[in-house]
């Protein structure tokens, strides 16, 4: 990130299935507390997982119209809401910023799916004429950016990136270079998915992707655990104010951390699969260090994107011990554990969770980690939180078709 233009986060808004806002989330992540439980969206008569991470008593907080609710997905309803809760949080005196200086990123990875099925259905039983004029404004993915936009009349970049589970990531770090590179003063940005639908359950059933441990949801997630079998699907957004530091100083906003590293890569191996040398991980990783430039000693803290799947959470651990050999002192987990994986929204929510470390001086645990199956001298931050000091976190998301974004945060003092 140039030093010519510092970016730091003064705002953050979640809903999450551990909370519809940020403080009740982050409470019961530190607790250990799992969201996942039995799908009450749809009859899973049928399917192979019968289970994911919902949100509870989302309608109740949603501040949206029965209007609103119809003309829009849910993704785009939880992307409003955090951002809501993050414009809150970071106090701007929005009558007085000159609107052409606040963009939107917000990223999703498959958008509006529940609404494309619920059309599809209805062409398919009641022909073209019963398509609803707000169906693709209502489904496409950049409609989160665009529907914040029109809400808080922000005129600067507005853009939603896609890259899979990687999408928010890849939007906090263009972000952060939009306002390094002087193109607007103020970003608001994330992740937002609902992709908890019948035909987002059926896909990744079979892809052989999801936990099938109905038995157990709870335990369903268990990253670098001898019993992982798949993700536990997850829904909700994660929305982040970045503001240029001197903007920020000047009106004496609170700050949660600076965005000092933002580095890409591609495995370039396999449309699901991640490369078995690891290379994906480990040049993204690589690539924000070098854009941090302090050395990877300063890290305390990673949010691994420990998805809880068989190959996935080897190759990254493998790929973090190539780089942080002979670090015993960094502590690293998979909140993905107790949220779920939220795909297009899980690097905005982690990115969140690695902000919320540096305040607090806690490590989230990774739950369900009970029979690691690797052997790597690593602090996988087992079952339970940890009290730590916490001044450099980093945060990995990886999607299909092998894109890669790791981000590193610093805490100001």
């Amino acid at each position: 990130m140039s030093s010519e233009r510092r970016v730091v986060v003064t705002g953050l808004g979640i809903v999450s299935p551990l909370g519809n806002d940020l403080e009740t989330s982050w409470t019961n992540i530190t607790k250990g507390i799992s969201g996942a439980g039995e799908i009450t969206k749809f009859d899973t008569s049928g399917f192979a997982t019968t289970f994911a991470a919902e949100l509870k008593g989302y309608d109740d907080v949603s501040g949206l119209s029965p209007k609103e609710k119809r003309r829009i997905d849910p993704f785009i309803q939880y992307a409003l809401t955090a951002t809501d809760e993050a414009l809150v949080d970071a106090d701007l005196p929005l009558s007085d910023i000159d609107k052409n200086r606040i963009g939107v990123s917000i990223g999703s990875g498959i958008g509006g799916l529940g609404s494309i099925e619920e059309n599809a259905l209805i062409l398919n039983d009641k022909g073209p004429r019963k398509i609803s004029p707000f169906f693709v404004p209502g489904a496409i993915i950049n409609m989160t950016s665009g529907n914040v936009a029109i809400k808080y009349n922000f005129q600067g970049p507005n853009i939603s990136i896609v890259s899979a589970c990687s999408s928010a990531g890849h939007s906090i770090g263009y972000s952060a270079r939009t306002i390094s590179n002087g193109d607007a003063d103020i970003m608001i940005t994330g992740g937002s998915e609902a992709g908890i639908t019948p035909l987002g359950l059926a896909g990744f059933n079979a892809a052989k992707a999801l936990s099938t441990n109905n038995e157990n949801p709870q335990q369903a997630s268990c990253p670098w655990d001898k019993k992982r079998d798949g993700f536990l699907l997850g829904e909700g957004a994660g929305i982040l104010v970045l503001e240029h530091i001197d903007s920020a100083k000047k009106r004496g906003a609170k700050i949660y951390g600076e965005i000092v590293g933002f580095g890409q890569s591609d495995d370039a191996y396999h449309i699901t699969a991640p490369a078995e040398d690891g290379r994906g991980a480990l040049n993204a990783m690589k690539n924000a260090l070098q854009d941090f430039k302090e050395g990877h000693e300063k890290i305390d803290y990673i949010n691994a994107h420990g998805t809880s799947t068989p190959l996935g959470d080897v190759i990254e651990a493998r790929a973090i011990a190539e780089i942080f050999k002979d670090r015993d002192n960094l502590s690293i987990s998979s909140t993905k554990s107790m949220t779920g994986h939220l795909l297009g929204a899980a690097g905005a929510i982690e990115a969140i969770f690695c902000l919320l470390t540096m305040r607090d001086s806690v490590i989230p645990p990774t739950i369900n980690l009970n029979e690691p199956d690797i052997d790597l001298n690593l602090d996988l931050t087992p079952n339970k939180s940890k009290q730590k000091e916490v001044n450099y976190s980093m945060s990995n998301s990886f999607g299909f078709g092998g894109t890669n974004v790791s981000l590193i945060f610093k805490k100001i003092q």
